[in-house]
């Protein structure tokens, strides 16, 4: 086994010493994670990414696009064909049908590669011709990114986190705790009683994740896909106590580790690990208007997610003897166009002042680093309406709920973070400059024209930090 794990190891090696040398001499590949926690718009920043690329009139944040450097984009067979491609053509025709509707979300992981054929610049503008750069796009659910945090804990230390925040979270988990309090968990494994606290303690998770909460681990309880029914998605935290041999509780342990070992590793390992360039796609908006407890929970939940990543410089030896790491973290705000843009700047500086703790990890390690706000698919309009005799900015669009389209002021955001960050870290019930309202637009009908992908904001902007130098 010892000997077999060696052989492995050695074979990824070569394996890898061979894409770094592959890569830096002839077609380099820039491999960029989506994540995101629920709700985030993951599908729908990947989909718009690809479009604006492919046709690049809206983008002129984007240096090679505006300088014209950049002769040709097309979809190419992905490298790994063990993994699904990512359904670029059918999520582009739910956005940009004659009734436009959001894509369906992440349910597993994909992948899409998308090739530039693109001119040099300087010295080489006048000796070289254009080469391919491939941008290879991993897509997975953000549920799933829950899980990498739970490497660093044993089921005794995840035990007593998880059973604290169900304990905060009130009411969500009471039918769990009340399970869990009946349960004799040092009596020998019943796998009927096992499986009745594992349901309790999903339905849980899923009425936390309802209500707005990002940190919902494990991830896998909420999108099991062939895992549901298993024995590794069938344990929950216990508090602590005896756990003989054949007991429920030692059964619990077991099941926790082989969760780590078997499900968690491996994605990391497979996925996580190779990706050098990466976005975090948060919906602030939401978490603000779910309130101060709402809005730490996403704050603690993205810097556990981030003690997983492995930021740095890549360079060619590096990345044949150590491994990828991510050079560029973009933290991205989504859902810019349900405010006016004058409030832009302010949801930025609240992203960036909510990632504070994790930003400063990654710039630590070397790791380029920016906070922005943007939408990838823009679904208002900006209108000023008179309100009560004075003038008020707007978006406009189109309500998911009724069809109906509608002006909304959602409310002001603070000029100053710590107005909204103070109250979320004390615990208070509410901010004290009042409710943040939040709504949900339906894409809307475009019309775009010869070369243009769909409309955005600051998405130029994005590609540009996160791609830029490499083309």
């Amino acid at each position: 086994m010892i000997l077999g794990n060696l052989a492995d190891g050695l074979t990824r090696g070569v394996e890898g010493a061979f894409g770094a040398v592959n890569e830096a001499f002839f077609e380099p590949t820039i491999r960029l994670g989506v994540t995101g926690l629920s709700r985030a718009g993951k599908t729908i920043f990947i989909t718009a990414l690809v479009a604006n690329l492919i046709n690049r009139g809206r983008m002129p944040g984007l240096a090679a696009a505006a300088q014209g450097r950049i002769e040709a984009a097309f979809l190419q067979p992905q490298p790994d064909d063990t993994l699904p491609r990512f359904a670029y053509e059918t999520h582009l025709a739910a956005l940009s049908g004659d009734t436009p509707r959001w894509p369906e979300s992440t349910s597993g992981v994909s992948e899409l590669r998308l090739s530039l054929l693109v001119r040099p610049t300087g010295l080489l503008a006048g000796m070289a011709g254009a080469r391919t750069v491939h941008l290879d796009i991993v897509d997975y659910p953000g549920e799933w990114l829950l899980d990498l945090g739970l490497l660093d804990l044993d089921f005794a230390a995840w035990s007593e986190k998880t059973l604290a925040r169900v304990a905060a979270r009130g009411e969500l988990g009471a039918d769990f705790e009340a399970a869990l309090r009946e349960a004799d968990t040092s009596a020998k494994l019943d796998e009927p009683r096992a499986q009745e606290l594992a349901a309790r303690f999903t339905a849980y998770l899923q009425a936390a994740k309802a209500a707005g909460y990002s940190d919902c681990a494990p991830g896998r309880f909420l999108l099991p896909g062939d895992l549901a029914g298993s024995p590794v998605l069938t344990f929950a935290p216990l508090a602590k106590g005896p756990a003989p041999r054949g007991s429920l509780a030692r059964e619990f342990a077991r099941r926790y580790e082989s969760y780590r070992r078997e499900v968690v590793r491996p994605f990391f390992r497979d996925h996580f690990a190779r990706l050098d360039r990466q976005i975090i796609l948060v919906d602030v908006l939401s978490a603000v208007h779910g309130g101060p407890a709402a809005l730490d929970d996403l704050r603690q939940a993205l810097a556990d997610i981030l003690a997983a990543f492995r930021p740095g410089q890549n360079d060619f030896l590096r990345q044949i003897f150590l491994g990828r790491r991510i050079e560029k973290i973009l933290f991205a705000a989504t859902k810019a166009d349900h405010i006016h843009h004058s409030q832009h700047a302010r949801l930025a500086a609240i992203a960036e002042a909510l990632l504070a703790e994790a930003k400063s990890r990654a710039d630590f390690a070397g790791a380029k680093t920016r906070a922005l706000a943007l939408a990838a698919y823009r679904a208002t309009t900006e209108e000023r309406i008179d309100h009560g005799g004075e003038p008020r900015d707007v978006v406009q669009g189109i309500l998911s709920a009724t069809g109906k389209r509608a002006a909304f002021h959602p409310g002001d955001l603070p000029e100053d973070p710590a107005r909204l960050l103070a109250p979320a870290r004390d615990g208070a019930e509410r901010f004290l400059d009042g409710d943040f309202s939040a709504m949900v637009f339906a894409p809307q009908p475009v019309s775009l024209k010869p070369g243009e992908g769909p409309p955005h904001i600051r998405l130029d902007k994005a590609a540009e930090f996160l791609i830029g130098d490499r083309i």
